[in-house]
This record gives C-alpha cells, sequence and structure tokens, in this order.
C-alpha cells in the first residue's frame, strides 16, 4: 500500500518499484493523535508528507476565533512537495490531525540522496514545476477575472447608488420648495376684527400635504372661511389643493353666497381635471354685523359649535357631494348665529381618524370633550390647544392623514 501511495506522487512515477521499495523502508513515520498539529503556518518547509491513514487539515488560525479551514488531505494524498525543491521556504498554512493519523515523512536530504541515484527525476521535477506553474497561471487569470467582474459590479451598483442619492436630494429639493409654495398658499396671518377673532392650524402627513384653510376679508364686513381636504396625500394632492383652493378663492371675489362659489369652483375642477381626485370642502361667510355664518358643505365634516352655556354640538347637515367628481353637485347649506363667547371649529377627517399606539381613533367624541374646556379660549388658542390634545393622544405614532383646523371667535 505504502508503495502504491509513492508511486502517486509526480515526483516518483518514473522510479522503478525496487527503488520505491528502498524509499519507503527510509522513510521516517509520524504517527499523530486527533487535534495534533503536524507543522505551523510560518513553519520552515523541510518535509513531504504522505497520509497512510486518516484525514489532516489544512487550515489557517487554528485553534482561534478566526480558525478557517482551507483543505482536507486523505488517505492516499500528500503536502509539502514543494518543500522537497524549494529551500529555505516557509509554511503557508498549518496542518491538524482530523482523528488519528499516520504519515510517511521525507526530508529534503533523503530526496536529493535520491535525485543523485536517479538524476532523471530531474525532468519529473521540471514538469511537476511546470504543471503547477500553469494550473497557478490558470487560476491566477480565473481569480483575476472574477475579481475584476466583481470590482465591476461593486462600480456599477456604487454608480447606480450615487445616481440614486442625487435623484433622491433633487426630489428632497424639489418637495422643500413644494412644501415652501403650498405653505405660503395657506395665510400667514390671519385677519383681525374687534367682534371676531380666527385660529387655524395644519399638520401635514407628508412634506407636502392635500389639506388648506384660509380666511379672508371680502369687504363690506364680511370674511370668507374655507377649509379642504383631497382625498390623497403627498404631491399629487398637493397640485390638486393649490387649483382648488385657487377657483374658490377665484370664484369667492365675485359671488357672495357660498353654496354658488363652490359650485362654480366644482365646474371648473370637473372641466380641467382628468383624474379621479377629489376635494371635500366647507366655504362659509361671515356676516360681522349680524353675527350669521352662512356656509356651504361639499362633502365635509359639519362644523362643531361651543355655545356660551359650555355646551358643544354638532351642527345640523344633509349629505353633500365632494367637488370633483361630478359635474352638478349636492351640497349641504346653513346659516347659524354665532353669539358672544361662542366658538365654531371647523376640521378634517385626519383629526377624527387619527389613531394611538394601540390603534384607536381620535374620534369626534374627543374632539367634543376637548371644546368643552374651551370657553375661555379665543380662536387660535383653542386651535392651538385641540391640537395638542391631539399629539398627545397620537404619542408618537404614524400619522396617517394631514390634520387642519380653522375656528371663528365671537367676542
Amino acid at each position: 500500500m505504502s508503495v502504491n501511495l509513492l508511486a502517486q506522487i509526480p515526483f516518483f512515477t518514473d522510479l522503478p518499484m525496487d527503488d520505491l521499495d528502498r524509499l519507503v523502508a527510509e522513510l521516517e513515520v509520524v504517527n499523530l493523535n486527533s487535534g495534533e498539529i503536524l507543522f505551523q503556518e510560518g513553519d520552515p518547509g523541510e518535509h513531504l508528507y504522505i497520509v497512510v491513514k486518516g484525514e489532516l487539515e489544512i487550515l489557517m488560525a487554528p485553534n482561534t476565533a478566526n480558525e478557517l479551514i482551507l483543505n482536507i488531505i486523505h488517505e492516499g494524498e500528500y503536502i509539502g512537495e514543494m518543500s522537497l525543491i524549494q529551500p529555505g521556504g516557509h509554511r503557508t498554512a498549518s496542518a491538524r490531525a482530523r482523528g488519528d493519523v499516520v504519515t510517511l515523512s521525507m526530508s529534503r536530504t533523503q530526496f536529493k540522496d535520491l535525485l543523485k541515484r536517479h538524476p532523471h527525476l530531474a525532468n519529473a521535477m521540471v514538469r511537476v514545476l511546470s504543471q503547477r506553474l500553469d494550473n497557478t497561471n490558470v487560476a491566477t487569470f480565473r481569480d483575476l477575472t472574477e475579481k475584476n467582474r466583481q470590482l465591476q459590479k461593486a462600480y456599477d451598483e456604487l454608480k447606480a447608488a450615487q445616481a440614486q442619492l442625487i435623484e433622491k436630494e433633487r426630489l428632497e429639493r424639489e418637495l422643500e420648495v413644494a412644501a415652501d409654495i403650498q405653505m405660503s398658499i395657506l395665510p400667514s396671518i390671519l385677519p383681525v376684527h374687534e367682534k371676531y377673532d380666527f385660529g387655524g392650524r395644519i399638520l401635514p402627513a407628508r412634506q407636502v400635504g392635500g389639506d388648506f384653510y384660509d380666511v379672508f376679508d371680502l369687504g363690506n364686513n364680511k370674511f370668507g372661511v374655507l377649509i379642504g381636504d383631497v382625498a390623497d396625500k403627498g404631491v399629487p394632492s398637493a397640485i390638486f389643493m393649490a387649483r382648488a383652493h385657487a377657483l374658490i378663492i377665484a370664484e369667492a371675489d365675485s359671488a357672495t353666497n357660498p353654496g354658488e362659489v363652490l359650485r362654480m369652483a366644482n365646474k371648473h375642477i370637473t372641466r380641467l381635471e382628468k383624474s379621479t381626485q377629489f376635494v371635500t370642502a366647507l366655504y362659509g361667510v361671515l356676516d360681522t354685523e349680524t353675527g350669521n355664518f352662512a356656509y356651504a358643505r361639499a362633502g365635509h365634516e359639519p362644523p362643531l359649535m361651543l355655545h356660551p352655556d359650555g355646551i358643544v354640538e354638532r351642527l345640523p347637515h344633509q349629505p353633500g357631494m365632494a367637488l370633483g367628481l361630478w359635474e352638478n353637485i349636492m351640497l349641504d347649506e346653513y346659516t347659524v348665529k354665532l353669539e358672544r363667547d361662542s366658538l365654531l371649529v371647523m376640521f378634517t377627517d385626519g383629526m377624527t381618524d387619527c389613531r394611538n399606539p394601540k390603534g384607536e381613533p381620535f374620534g369626534l367624541e374627543r374632539i367634543k370633550e376637548t371644546m368643552v374646556s374651551l370657553k375661555e379660549n379665543f380662536a387660535q388658542s383653542g386651535c392651538n390647544l385641540l391640537f395638542d390634545t391631539l399629539m398627545k393622544f397620537q404619542n408618537g405614532s404614524k400619522q396617517d392623514d394631514d390634520v387642519t383646523l380653522v375656528a371663528i371667535h365671537a367676542r
């Protein structure tokens, strides 16, 4: 068996069988227990080892956290042949017994003596080295080709990621500009009147949103009050919101009847808009001489009234239709008188639908309960208190919709 093993080593394939027998008799038998190290990485390379029994693990950093097994040498295989022909070389890896192992060891001195007796072994050495060089070149070329492929792939991915980052930054800048434009549409300062004060708050669910509100002087002791909610979020709803807001404001300048304002705006929207977007809206006109607030409601949430006696009432309402879906719409039109110390609050459904971490909606009743405590508040402080109460209830949970409030307070 040992002779057959020697005959399998390329250096010795041309030796006569008698010489192989004599060589085997001269080789040292090395016995290893399981886990025993045959040689360490960095040791001088002086011997060739042939595995007669068991297996050898070829590994880096043995018995450490960074241990890495590179190869397994089985019975009949060998390791360290380059040690015979490269004086001063060092082991590039360690060898460890996997189970009990028996090896035959040939030193460089033994190999040199054999070479003197059989000079033709030099031809076998050249053949082996040439084959090893060819194999190394092929492997190196293959490795370089694969590394180049991986580098190209990494470069392409990095280039694509950079392009995405640039595009993301561009979109973010555009969103910032869009948010600034959207906020510029909303009133920065609300009108002031000796008998009435106004308040408003808005919080988009995204950087830009679809909610809007406005309070503006119509002249002749009248003020227009508007709140709306586009049925979507993000950039498309913001564009739709800007158009709806502009159309309603434009019609408000030429018509004093709230219902007529919304109907005219709806005709423009349905004629211009070719998408399925729509907007709920409430537009009203406050007459500061009579205290009457006449409003038209297009599918929007009915307003709530805090009366001077502390009672909160949801104003009477009939079904209404949103703007942008049908050319001819039915509106809910109503007139309410604002008595002194009363507070009228209008809001979008983002207020009622806002949920806490448990998934519970804020709901209409919580708005009413909060409004009871607003008896001594002006319109803006009332909006602020309602908004703060909602934020505490939300407690950091995800905001699904825009939230908007508008209030009128009679002094």
